[in-house]
């Protein structure tokens, strides 16, 4: 999952951007408004984090932005704002959740999957399609209820196509999902851990459909 933190505090934008890539997140993280809308018109995130005391443009005028331009990505808002006031204006402008500094980080790791579950149509917090079971939290995959041991990017690779069960991924989406900013991308990155997957789980779980990417079946129930 790839993450933009809107942050113009130095320390605090530097703790958040490791934490969350401690938690397998790919992170770009920008210090105002302005690189904020730049970085949003440009690259495809899952979701974003977002101040609202910015420099140069205000985390509200982005959000505000944002919804203008109908994208739909989930917006937690990240603030030492914390009057109920702050709160409605934030969520009126189309926010989807909101934290108030000081904050705990597994508690913004958690308010995250869950805004990723509920915005890819999943209510439970396992993902689940036939025998593999993903547990977004610990990071574990079981088959046939069984533990299979994946690296984090393999991880990363089958959360995201779980997250899109029944739509083709392109190897290019599946790149930005595990690449921030200044990581270099390797030409077959994708396909190896497709083939590792495969190999590790079972060979039909992941379609390929020639020409165009990768697709897991959506599950009957979510």
């Amino acid at each position: 999952m790839r993450l933009l933190v809107v942050e113009d505090d130095a320390v605090l934008g530097d703790a958040l951007q490791h934490g969350l890539t401690q938690a397998g997140y790919a992170v770009d993280w920008v210090r105002d408004g302005l690189q904020a809308k730049h970085a949003l018109s440009s690259e495809p995130y899952a979701a974003v984090i977002l101040d609202l005391g910015l420099p140069r443009c205000s985390g509200l005028e982005v959000l505000k932005e944002l919804r203008q331009r109908r994208q739909q990505l989930p917006v937690l808002i990240l603030t030492a704002r914390d009057t109920v006031q702050d709160r409605i204006q934030g969520l009126d402008a189309g926010a989807d959740d909101y934290l108030v500094k000081p904050f705990d980080m597994a508690e913004l790791s958690a308010r995250l999957r869950a805004l990723l579950r509920r915005a890819h149509g999943f209510t439970q917090p396992h993902l689940q399609i036939g025998e593999v079971q993903l547990d977004p939290a610990a990071r574990q995959v079981s088959y046939q209820g069984q533990m299979i041991e994946l690296s984090g990017r393999e991880f990363t690779v089958l959360h995201t196509l779980m997250l899109a069960a029944g739509r083709v991924l392109s190897r290019a989406q599946l790149e930005e999902s595990l690449y921030a900013w200044g990581q270099e991308v390797e030409s077959n990155t994708v396909e190896v851990h497709i083939h590792h997957l495969r190999r590790k789980l079972y060979p039909e779980l992941i379609q390929t459909v020639r020409g165009v990417g990768y697709l897991l079946p959506r599950p009957k129930t979510v």
